[in-house]
């Protein structure tokens, strides 16, 4: 790929029981174990308006996937057919980023423990964002 590069830094990182990739659910409610949201003391006035039982948008830097994947049966599944990358849920992509809409259960600090996150221990949080109310009822 050409082009310019762009840096991303890390708001801080997920502390999580999940270590093992494969062993890891796919997708955040299928059995994920309650995790915390560590963010930087530079940033906690960011997440000063967060509420117990909101719900979030959590960017991650998937910092242990291939980025040089382009097709992949989904799930990992070889029983599924080839897709190209970008109409999967894949943590392997060029821009491994990781997209997980989650449950604030606690804040304590800088910390935010959430429910129905699949993201490893030590993974990198690159941005967060509010669940929007679909467009027809906002």
């Amino acid at each position: 790929m050409s082009g310019p590069s762009h840096e991303i830094h890390p708001i801080g990182w997920v502390e999580s029981a999940l270590v093992d990739r494969d062993a890891a659910p796919k997708q955040g409610d299928e059995g994920s174990p309650e995790a915390w949201l560590v963010f930087d003391p530079t940033v906690v006035k960011g997440i000063r308006d967060f509420e117990v039982g909101a719900e979030i948008i959590l960017l991650t830097w998937l910092d242990r996937s291939r980025r040089d994947v382009l097709v992949v049966h989904p799930r990992g599944d070889p029983n599924n057919p080839v897709r190209g990358v970008f109409s999967t849920r894949s943590p392997d992509r060029p821009n491994p980023v990781g997209l997980h809409q989650v449950r604030i259960i606690a804040i304590e600090g800088n910390r935010v423990c959430v429910s129905d996150l699949e993201a490893l221990d030590g993974t990198p949080i690159v941005d967060v964002k509010p669940v929007l109310e679909p467009r027809g009822q906002r």
